[in-house]
């Protein structure tokens, strides 16, 4: 413990060997990650004077205020010198990279400032502040060493005066440093942050890279051979990346994994350039994939918030382009809008429409929408279950204030109150259109205030001013190659991912509306979602051919259909049609129960001698098509007539069915809805020996409309 002022002195022999310990690698902790950034340090050299500007800039407008009697050092309210727009990506994150530094280490480089009695021996104007501490922290991150100035850079005035100073207090600035770590007993200003800070840069290290293919233009199985031609490795997961090397996503089959000291790398390569392979966030690419899964044939989509216009592109790459759109709002500038337009062109995407309104200035009932059955909401949110907060922020095009909160490794009660109302308010406006049929919400945030906090909310106080309308309920994001087990283990219907060290954090929820019975269902629509929903892998819905479709329209007979189906994709479909189907289905057996009275069960008169009736016994008894939630291996077949012969033979049933068809009618059938399935039934005897059984090659005639008072009305058969 230091007990006096004459304690703190220190020799620049003493400096020297401070400096070294704050910079060893054996400093760190042993992290395996710190090390690779200070094996970094030996190479920097500091940045162009453009960069210090911008940095400064930036620095400038999300550092963090302080109460006027806790202010060490004055700041201006400019910026320190305009100057024009990025030139490459490059300088852009370098300058993002150094502001984030400074702030991460503002009150730590402050009270360097005023120990070293840098301020107020020196007078420079207020406006230089910003500039004086990125600056200050770039200097000791190089060990306090020169600074090397190429021959061919346009130097700035204002950074070689502020440099010169610097220069000048170098043994004050060091001395002032190591009484800093001493006194909070760190083994370097690393260790000083918070722990939340500190994780998150580690976690932010070993971050990999994702992409998702643009299957407009190629598909995920040509990039990988193109990947292997160039000389990279396909690897099992995320966990064994390592030097050029990539991997699939585990939830979805578009997306690509890389390293991420591969950016600068791949960036160049033509799949890159051509727009084939985009890099962005995967939470995005969870949302949109779980868009996909809701979505029927001719669907359009609404896109709410979105940062990045990859988000967009790559719902369109999902869609149908033929005969679905999908809208994006609050495209104000017409610079902007010709700008986007261009951009989807060269990516392929030609169903993408751009409307000028902010979403909540929207009506519901607005004509251009009414064909919207599904709504992506992206609000914004804390981010804070982003790891690098910088990547975020240029590749989703994020206000550079996320950086404040993530720099204290938290956010201010106040602002997350703020943050959370503004994503009630959009998640219940998106809540009142009335044709929309699923709205997906999702976030980058770790706060429960911010995710299912909304969205009970919204749900609990449902539709405002209309009690027509079907009620939302929660369901669980199905994903392509989401397995059963994350889907039922996923916490009240959530999907969440957890910062970790291959992916940031993410919160994903589906709201649901319970459909009207009244409303007709598509069963070529429900087969379209079980296949988004990867129900059907491997599995091709054969296309009707010339010569069945002349039967289907001569109303001969019904086409014939192979019975070579697996029976695991038969209970997929079915458990897929069974839920999909029951609001339906349970409409139709309360018409069903009020239109037929009771029978009586024949199976209690067995008793009975068998009754000769002249007439014809109906064959297709059982072929009568009513939909039922059911499943078929709870049916029980109890109302048989039973055969005229003196001899009963006891029959078993036994089912084969195929996944529905929609057939077309004419004539007086054309305006009923019906759904029907190939199938046939085989009755086996018993022990008591003989059997009936019709031939499986004889096609089947269409189900009567007057069936026997005693036959059993047998609902959804491919159940």
């Amino acid at each position: 413990m230091i007990n006096s002022a004459s304690e703190l002195e220190f020799s620049e022999e003493e400096i020297k060997n401070e400096l070294s310990k704050l910079t060893s690698p054996d400093t760190y902790g042993g992290i395996g990650i710190q090390r690779k950034s200070v094996m970094c340090l030996n190479e920097k050299n500091g940045y162009q004077d453009a960069v210090y500007i911008k940095a400064a800039n930036i620095f400038q407008s999300i550092r963090i205020e302080k109460a006027p009697d806790k202010v060490l050092i004055k700041y201006g309210h400019e910026p320190v010198l305009a100057l024009p727009d990025f030139e490459d990506e490059k300088s852009q994150r370098l300058s993002y990279e150094l502001a984030f530094s400074a702030l991460k280490y503002q009150d730590i480089l402050e009270s360097i400032l005023i120990d070293s009695c840098f301020y107020p021996n020196v007078s420079i104007p207020d406006a230089l502040t910003s500039l004086v501490v990125v600056m200050l922290y770039d200097f000791q991150d190089r060990k306090f060493q020169s600074r090397l100035i190429s021959d061919e850079e346009e130097s700035i005035s204002e950074v070689q005066e502020v440099e010169n100073l610097l220069n000048s207090f170098k043994t004050k600035l060091a001395a002032a440093l190591a009484r800093c770590r001493i006194k909070h007993d760190a083994l370097s200003i690393y260790h000083i942050l918070p722990e939340t800070v500190r994780r998150q840069e580690q976690r932010a290290s070993t971050l990999p890279l994702y992409a998702w293919v643009n299957t407009c233009k190629i598909s995920p199985e040509v990039v990988c051979d193109d990947l292997k031609k160039e000389g990279y490795t396909k690897v099992r997961s995320a966990f064994d990346l390592e030097c050029k090397s990539f991997c699939m996503d585990q939830h979805c089959s578009d997306v690509l994994i890389f390293p991420s000291h591969l950016k600068s790398e791949l960036l160049n390569i033509e799949l890159c350039t051509d727009y084939k392979l985009l890099f962005q966030d995967k939470s995005r690419s969870l949302a949109v994939h779980s868009v996909k899964t809701l979505l029927n044939m001719d669907d359009d989509i609404l896109l709410v918030n979105m940062g990045s216009w990859y988000t967009v592109a790559h719902m369109s790459t999902l869609t149908n382009q033929s005969t679905s759109k999908i809208y994006v709002c609050g495209i104000k500038s017409q610079t902007k809008e010709s700008e986007l337009k261009d951009l989807f062109t060269n990516m392929g995407c030609k169903n993408i429409e751009l409307l000028q309104e902010n979403f909540t200035d929207i009506e519901a009932k607005d004509q251009r929408l009414q064909k919207v059955k599904v709504i992506l909401l992206l609000p914004r949110c804390s981010g804070l279950g982003v790891s690098n907060p910088i990547e975020f922020i240029l590749n989703e095009n994020e206000d550079a204030e996320l950086l404040k909160d993530h720099s204290q490794g938290s956010i201010a009660e106040d602002k997350l109150n703020v943050l959370a109302e503004q994503q009630y308010k959009q998640l219940k406006h998106a809540m009142q259109f009335n044709k929309v049929q699923a709205i997906v919400y999702c976030t980058c945030s770790v706060y429960p205030e911010e995710n299912e906090v909304v969205v009970k909310k919204a749900l609990e106080l449902g539709v405002e001013g209309n009690n027509k309308v079907q009620p939302y309920r929660l369901s669980p994001p199905v994903l392509p190659l989401c397995s059963v087990k994350e889907i039922r283990s996923s916490i009240d219907k959530f999907f969440k991912v957890e910062p970790s060290e291959i992916t940031n954090g993410c919160f994903l929820a589906v709201l649901t509306r319970e459909r009207d019975p009244s409303e007709t269902v598509s069963v070529k629509d429900v087969l379209a979602r079980a296949a988004a929903k990867g129900l059907l892998d491997g599995i091709e819905l054969a296309k009707t051919s010339k010569k069945e479709k002349k039967k289907k329209k001569s109303k001969t007979t019904l086409a014939k259909t192979s019975v070579n189906e697996g029976m695991s994709t038969q209970i997929k479909i079915a458990e897929f049609l069974n839920r999909e189907l029951r609001p339906y289905v349970n409409h139709s057996e309360t018409l069903t129960t009020k239109a037929c009275p009771p029978q009586k069960n024949t199976n209690q008169t067995t008793s009975t001698p068998p009754q000769k009736k002249t007439g014809k016994t109906p064959s297709n008894a059982f072929t009568k098509n009513i939909p039922s939630t059911s499943k078929a291996a709870e049916r029980q077949m109890s109302t048989m007539r039973p055969r005229p012969e003196d001899k009963m033979i006891a029959l078993k049933p036994v089912e084969i069915v195929l996944p529905p068809v929609m057939m077309s009618y004419s004539g007086s059938q054309a305006n009923k809805p019906q759904i029907p399935a190939h199938f046939f039934y085989q009755w086996i005897g018993g022990k008591t020996g003989g059997s009936v059984a019709p031939s499986s090659s004889k096609k089947l005639e269409k189900p009567k409309e007057n069936l026997p008072s005693t036959a059993v009305r047998h609902p959804q058969p491919w159940l």
